[in-house]
This record gives structure tokens, sequence and C-alpha cells, in this order.
């Protein structure tokens, strides 16, 4: 067994010509200078409270590009020192930033680095940077001042100069006033009527996104045309978006992922959080957490949780009259069964449409149960027209045709009743993995229908004059299925010379080396897929949540109450103005409607807060009733001195630093290390925290890294002490 054998060697004396050798990455210009040890910051963006959301973004830009300017995956920067960068940034926020859209402006250039296609690793490294900046600054923060930040929208400066000088025009304004123009300056200063004018979301909001792609992050001397003026805000898009939206768009997953920013959505998803308290005509759409005591009992129309569990409902009377008109199947007249179905079918159609307009086709189109309602939607409408067009003409075999498309709705229906699978973890986790490895399936199906084509082409010409193009078809179909003796049995017929070798091939390629392939594409697929389906699931999750609950529509109807919302008012809105009366009406029209479904809910709720009372919840809940609530953070700013936002800090730095100034008699190096190691453990419980399953590989590294860091920092504090000691002896 070998001997390994290790030789010290003593220190130069200090002042010597070598002096103490440090390791990297510490510096110091005096072997005494305790200062010197600390490595030096890296210059800080200066965001002030009254700062511009654009203003904003351009600041924090030039820190990361700055900062960051090697390709790193995301636990690089999260794990080892190519992060420290980020970590510095948030604590700088943390202790000077006041402005309430920093975590919207993070998201907003992880939006902007993920979609830059030129030098993809180095703007993904940034992209990933802010993502990590985003959640972090988040945790060092109090639940209240999260949801503060995570449901802060971006308001729109064009609407506050419009409310401020439209409280300028109103009192000189008299009947002599041009009632179009007023009319309109009121309409668009009104942040109540915003959900009355189309918004820039869906494909509208993605194009202005890449319009806006260039010029996001650009000088901060501000840019101007030719002729002097200001270019358009490159940051409107992002205007009345909140920072969950935004990272929706910006496909940030794992910063939708962590446990805090779970809680609000988790929240929102429950009733907890709610944007609209009442339901009158003056009322605004606003963050804020739900009181029993004082809140609307309509507002629970809106909460996620209900509307989904109302969906199923729906979705089950939906399934109960498709299969009662198959099986009457009356081929002369349409039965009242078949006009039901045909109003739930209305119903349904009218709610999707204003759900896709509502949450734009971004939201929409993530998640995958809509792709279904879109298949339910087509065939539902091209049964009805066959259905019509068949009685009408008289046409048995258009009527038979009609009944049979219907059937097909099973296909998608049935699924769709039983989606609510979809949000316990272990299905939805299912989900985004069968979702990926679709995709994998039709991209791989292009190259076989290609080779098919190839040898159907080729066995079809040479043997036509034994089987016509209908049959070689078919015979090729059953080949690649795996019916090769087909193939062996018609070989010779097909051609005597070239009909073996060729079928041979066929069979080769397509039952050993093409399906062989797409089993371990497959496979690769799943796996790949599995490590990340809980981001997945809570991306889906959450972008469900968002678009069933920050919809600016004050009245929703639950379908098929809509289509009297559709009959009664949509004529109306053609030659009366959409005022307060017209609001009002919708809303006794909801209230009378829903009234049934609210009083379900309150029994529910008065239930299950008698069954769970005491019991403790992980979602962000309200501050008791009667106690003080907590203030937010741009309230606080506003109305008392900026010492309060400068002194918040997480409870473990707060309690490390206080430990640290209690100790009488405890040197700066030693504070430093406690603070330093105090850090540690946040880094160490962020690390616990976070959902990401790491490698073998990784989390190795990743303990090898914080070894060396507890080697180096033990280095320096003996030699250190040793210095100092020697420096004292030779004072004295």
């Amino acid at each position: 067994m070998p001997v390994l054998r290790v030789r010290s060697q003593r220190l130069p004396p200090p002042g010597g010509e070598e002096g103490i050798r440090t390791p990297s990455p510490y510096k110091f210009k005096s072997p005494l200078t305790m200062s010197n040890m600390i490595p030096e910051l890296p210059d800080m963006p200066d965001i002030g409270p009254d700062d511009d959301f654009r203003l904003v973004i351009k600041k924090l830009s030039l820190y990361i590009a700055e900062n960051i300017r090697m390709p790193s995956t995301f636990e690089q920067l999260r794990t080892t020192a190519a992060g420290d960068c980020l970590r510095h940034l948030v604590d700088h926020l943390v202790l000077s930033c006041d402005h309430p859209a920093i975590v919207n402006a993070l998201l907003a250039l992880k939006w902007h680095y993920g979609a830059i296609t030129e030098d993809k690793g180095l703007n993904d490294a940034r992209a990933s940077g802010c993502e990590i900046a985003a959640w972090r600054l988040l945790t060092h923060l109090s639940e209240r001042e999260a949801v503060d930040y995570c449901l802060y929208e971006i308001p729109d400066p064009a609407l506050e100069a419009n409310r401020q000088s439209d409280e300028e025009e109103t009192s000189q304004a008299n009947e002599h006033s041009p009632l179009l123009a007023r009319a309109w300056t009121e309409s668009m200063a009104n942040p109540r009527r915003k959900h009355e004018f189309p918004n820039p979301t869906g494909n509208n909001r993605r194009s202005l996104l890449l319009q806006s792609l260039t010029r996001l992050t650009m000088s901060m001397t501000g840019e101007v045309d030719s002729d002097g003026e200001e270019e358009d805000d490159p940051t409107s898009p992002f205007i009345n978006l909140n920072a969950l939206e935004i990272a929706a768009i910006a496909d940030a997953k794992r910063f939708l992922s962590q446990n805090v920013v779970q809680k609000i959505i988790t929240g929102i998803w429950n009733g907890d959080i709610i944007f609209w308290d009442n339901l009158s005509v003056h009322t605004e759409k606003k963050p804020r957490f739900y009181n029993p005591h004082t809140a609307d009992p309509f507002s629970r129309l809106r909460v996620p949780k209900y509307l989904k569990s109302f969906e199923v409902v729906f979705f089950a009377s939906f399934l109960f009259l498709y299969y009662a008109v198959l099986v009457e199947r009356h081929p002369t007249r349409i039965t009242p069964l078949e006009i039901f179905l045909y109003l739930w079918l209305a119903a349904f159609s009218y709610d999707e449409l204003s759900e896709w307009i509502d949450a734009g086709s971004i939201f929409y189109a993530a998640d995958i149960w809509n792709i279904f309602d879109m298949a339910i939607m087509a065939i539902g409408f091209t049964y009805m027209v066959l259905r019509i067009v068949g009685l009408r003409t008289q046409n048995e075999e258009l009527i038979d045709l009609a009944f049979d498309v219907l059937a097909l709705e099973a296909l998608f229906m049935v699924p769709r009743v039983c989606s609510i699978l979809s949000l316990s973890p272990y299905w939805g986790t299912l989900i985004p993995c069968l979702k990926e490895m679709a995709k994998d399936f039709i991209k791989f199906m292009v190259l076989v229908v290609i080779i098919y084509l190839g040898f159907l082409t080729t066995f079809s010409l040479v043997g036509r004059d034994s089987f016509p193009l209908r049959d070689m078809t078919w015979f090729l179909t059953k080949i690649f299925f795996g019916s090769t003796y087909v193939g062996f049995d018609i070989m010779r017929k097909i051609d005597p010379v070239f009909g073996p070798p060729l079928m041979i091939l066929f069979v080769m390629l397509s039952s050993i080396l093409l399906m062989g392939s797409l089993t371990g594409m497959l496979s690769n697929s799943f796996s790949r897929v599995i490590t990340h389906a809980r981001e997945e699931y809570l991306f889906v999750y959450s972008i469900y949540v968002l678009e069933a609950s920050t919809s600016n529509r004050l009245t929703h109807f639950y379908p098929p109450f809509n289509l009297l919302a559709l009959v009664i008012f949509r004529p109306l809105r053609l030659f009366l103005p959409s005022d307060d009366k017209f609001r009002r009406a919708r809303i006794i029209l909801l209230k009378a409607t829903h009234l049934p479904i609210v009083f379900t809910i309150a029994i529910y709720e008065w239930i299950r807060g008698t069954s769970l009372k005491g019991a403790t919840y992980s979602a962000v809940k309200a501050p008791p009733h009667g106690a003080p609530i907590a203030i937010p953070a741009m309230m606080r700013k506003l109305a008392g001195p900026r010492r309060e936002m400068r002194g918040r800090r997480s409870v473990t730095s707060l309690q490390s630093d206080q430990a640290a100034q209690g100790r009488p008699g405890m040197s700066s190096l030693e504070r430093r290390i406690s603070v330093h190691q105090a850090r540690q453990a946040e880094e160490a419980q962020e690390d616990s925290t976070y959902a990401e399953r790491a490698t073998d590989v990784e989390v190795r590294i990743a303990d090898l890294a914080a070894k060396i860091d507890r080697l180096t920092e033990l280095v320096i504090a003996m030699q250190t002490q040793q210095s100092k000691t020697l420096g004292d002896v030779s004072l004295s």
C-alpha cells in the first residue's frame, strides 16, 4: 500500500519579500490589512423608487451584461462562484431598492435574453441569471411583501397622464364641449373599462414583444430617431402584466416552481388572494387578501378552484346529453335532448372564446386541455351542420354521417371530463411527458412517411402487373406494423428479381431500424422530460390559475348562463353606451342566475372552515381579522422613512448579525467569517427548497466546491491569526 508523505513549510516572516501567500480570489495590498481580504464588489445598479420601468430594465441589463460574460449553466450560476454577482445583486436590491416592479423587470430581462438567437450560450446564461436573481429576491422578503411584488401590475404611463388631464378638463367641460372626444377620453382614462377595449394579448402581445426585442436593453442615454424625437417605449407590451404573467410569457418555469411563488399561486387557487372583493359598478381590480366579513359573496365566483369544480359539473352534464342523443338517434327530427345539446355546445364555445380573448393565445395554448376543447367545438359544429343539412334535404346518408361524426366527440370529451386528474401531482407530471413524446413522435413520423412513400412508389411500379396501387399500399402498411410474413409471401409475385431484395430491405428498415430507433427515442424523451416534469406540471397549473383569475372582465357568467348575457346584452351594445347602468344590469343578471352556486360555495366554505379550524396551510393566508395588516413595501416607502425598507433582511442574516455584534471581544475577521457562514447557511436552506433534481455528478461537484470554500476560509483564518501573532511579537 503506498505511503503518502506530506512536508510542511514554514511561512516567511512578515515583511519578507514574498509576504503571506493567500489563495485566490482574495488579494492583499498589505498582509495585515483586513479590509483587503474582501473581494471587490462590482458596481451596483442605482435604482430609484421613481424610475420608470424602462429605466429599471436598462440599469439591470447593464449589470447583468457586465458581470455575466461566459456561458454557464443554471446549476453553475446557482452553486458556483460564477453566480457570485447574482448574490451581490440580490443583497444590494434587498437593502437599497424600493421599486415595486423590480421582479417584473428581472423576469422581462429573462424573456429578452432567452429570446435572442445569437450567441445562445451566453444569452441563456444571462437569462438564467435573471431568473435566479428574481426568485432569490423573493426569498429575502416576507410573504406579504412577496405577494405585493409578484402581483404588482406595471402601470400605463399614458393612462396616468390621461387620468390627470381628465381631472383638469372635467372642471372646464361644459355643454359646448365635444361629446365624442370627451367620451373617448373618459373611457380610456377609466381603468375599470379597460376590458371593453382590446388589450395587446395573445398573438398581438407576442408580436409586440418580438418587435421590442432589439430595443429593450439599449443604451441608457435614450434612443432618438432621425427627427430627434424619442422612439416608442419597447417595454409597452409588458404594461398591465404582473410578475407571474411575465414569468409565464418568459417560460420561467424554475421561477414559477419555487415554494415562495407556489404559495402565492396556491393562495390564488384557494381564494385566499383575490382580485375582486365585491361586485359593484365602481369596483377596481387589485390583489388583496380575502376577508369574508367585508367581501361580496359573489366575488367567490372568480376563485379558480370553484371555476374548475363547476367546469367538471358542466362537462358531466354535457357528456350525459351527448350519450342521450346518440342512444336516442332520431333520424327524422330534432328532439328536445338534441336542442339542449346544441345549447350546451353553444355555451361551451362562447365561454372558450371569452377565455381566449381574456387570456390571450399564449396562455390559452399553454394548457393542453384547451386543444381538446378546440377539437370538441370543431366536431360539434360539424355535426350540427351535417345534421341540419341532412334534415332539410331528407338525405339519410348525410344524417348517418352526422351521427358518425358526433361519435368522434367521445375521443375528446371523455378525457376532458377526467381532466380534473391533471391537478394531481402524480397525473399532472405524466401529461407533460406524454406531450413531449407526442411531439417527438410526430417529428419522427415525417422520416417514416418519406421512406414509406419511396418504397411504395418503387413497389407499385415494379409490381404494376400483379398488384394495383391500393392493394400495394395496404400490404406495405401491414408490413410496417409488424406483419412481415405478408411481405415474404408476395415478394416474388411483385418481381422475381427485384422483389425479394427490396422486400427484405423494407422489412429490415421498418421492423428493426425504424421501430427500434423510435422506441429508443421515445424512451430518451421520457427520461429527459420526467426529470423536469414537476416544473412542467407547476407551469401548466400556474398558467391555469392565472388565466382563470387575472381577467379584466368584471362579470363572468358560468355556462350555460353566459348565453343569457350574450342574447340580452350583446345586441344592446350596438346602440346603447356601455355606461354604469349597463354594467349594473349585468351585475343584477349575474346575481339572479348564480345565486344557487354562490349559496353552495358558502355552505362548502362554512363546512370546510369548521372542519379545518386551527389547521396549518402552506399557502399564503390573510392576517387574522382585527390584527394589524402588514403594509406593503411601496406604501411604507411613501408613508415613512426609507430605513424600514433598507432594514429588510432575512431572519437568518439578522440573527447572525445580532449574534456577531453581541459578543464582546470579537475580532473583525471573526465577524466577517460569521456573516459569511450565515450566508452559506442561507444558501444551504435555499438549495434544500430548490425543486429541480440534480444528478449525482452535480451533487458531488457542489459538495466538493463547498468543501474547498470551507478549507479556504480555514487556511485564511489560520494564516491571519498567525501573522497577527507574529506582528504583535515583533511590535513588543
